[in-house]
């Protein structure tokens, strides 16, 4: 087994240099940095352009951009106040992605993995207790489907998966907006909260935060576990017509040790590798879900960094995803051999 992972690492490191290359050279054409700087009370003059530019390293060929951003560019010294003198520049200089620096955020002038760390656990905070309630919930009520078919129960909660399934997530944000926020507040019952992490003027206590996460997290919690539990009543439907189930149920044994240790243990090998993508992104946040709630978390970043065009955050952001998913798919090739041992890793 340490034989695959370390096999998995070094596949994972051209991956990635690819995926940095692609990701950089598309980060360079969604926009102008330089113009987010300027608004009407500051208009840059060409000279500044021109010196920001330089300081940016924006003057140079795409290809030094991409080698700057890798393995840094210490050698290089700018005009950083205009003196005439050359000196560091808090922009320019930096020692790369590969020596674990991102580089710094034109908006804040802060380091980017600062301003990352910043918001990842507000990000964790929200995807985890998620995506916990959505295994939990969608197993139990796919199983429970699958074990019931063409019931009533079965009818039901089929039905309501697919329409929620169908329905965009912030479709549904708005729907509990309406109904838990507006709606509560004007009959005068107790409502929830839409806005942030904790009421302003307030304590950030944790009460205080567990109200403001109660709708984002029923928001993507009601998505994405009307979607898993489809998968796993299919693939719970067709591992119990198989054959050993049959032979098991031949042979007297009870039917929830037939439905717990046989038919759902093989059903989970193809739900392990719908877990491990999704896995992957959770470090990213949700976009439309952080934006609709204020949730100041990375998908907020996300979009923050791209309307400001401010690529070292944005780097910094798809790099970390990226990271991610190759890391979980790692750990679901681990948990196939868990799962079911006829699966050898020293063979893939």
């Amino acid at each position: 087994m340490a034989k695959y992972i370390v096999g998995r690492l070094i596949q994972a490191v051209p991956l990635l240099f690819i995926i940095s290359l692609i990701l950089f050279t598309m980060m360079n054409t969604i926009g102008d940095p330089i113009a987010t700087m300027s608004d009407e009370s500051v208009i840059l003059t060409p000279e500044e352009r021109l010196r920001i530019e330089r300081s940016l390293g924006l003057d140079k060929p795409i290809y030094l951009q991409y080698i700057y951003w890798l393995i840094g560019n210490d050698w290089t010294l700018v005009d950083s106040d205009g003196d005439g003198d050359t000196d560091e520049n808090v922009y320019g200089n930096r020692r790369g992605i590969l020596r674990g620096d991102l580089g710094r955020s034109i908006v804040t002038n802060q380091l980017a993995q600062d301003r990352i760390l910043e918001r990842l656990p507000n990000t964790l905070i929200l995807m985890v207790p998620t995506y916990i309630l959505v295994l939990v919930i969608s197993v139990s009520l796919g199983v429970f489907s699958a074990v019931r078919q063409y019931s009533l129960a079965d009818n039901v909660l089929t039905t309501i998966a697919f329409v929620f399934y169908s329905m965009p997530s912030f479709l549904i944000a708005l729907g509990l907006i309406f109904t838990f926020a507006v709606t509560f507040r004007n009959l005068g019952l107790p409502y929830l909260p839409i806005a942030g992490m904790y009421d302003a003027g307030e304590d950030q206590t944790f009460v205080n935060l567990v109200r403001h996460m109660i709708l984002p997290i029923m928001s993507m919690v009601i998505v994405s576990a009307a979607g898993y539990m489809r998968y796993i009543r299919a693939s719970m439907l067709e591992t119990l017509e198989s054959d050993y189930v049959r032979t098991a149920r031949a042979k007297g044994l009870k039917n929830r040790r037939i439905i717990l240790l046989h038919a759902f243990k093989n059903a989970s090998v193809p739900l392990i590798t719908l877990i491990g993508l999704d896995l992957g992104f959770i470090l990213s946040g949700t976009v439309i879900i952080e934006e609709i709630f204020a949730w100041p978390g990375m998908g907020r970043l996300f979009i923050d960094s791209l309307n400001r065009s401010d690529y070292a955050v944005l780097m910094g952001i798809v790099m970390l995803t990226a990271v991610t998913v190759i890391f979980f798919q790692i750990v679901t090739d681990l948990a196939y051999a868990v799962v079911d041992p006829r699966i050898k890793l020293a063979k893939s």
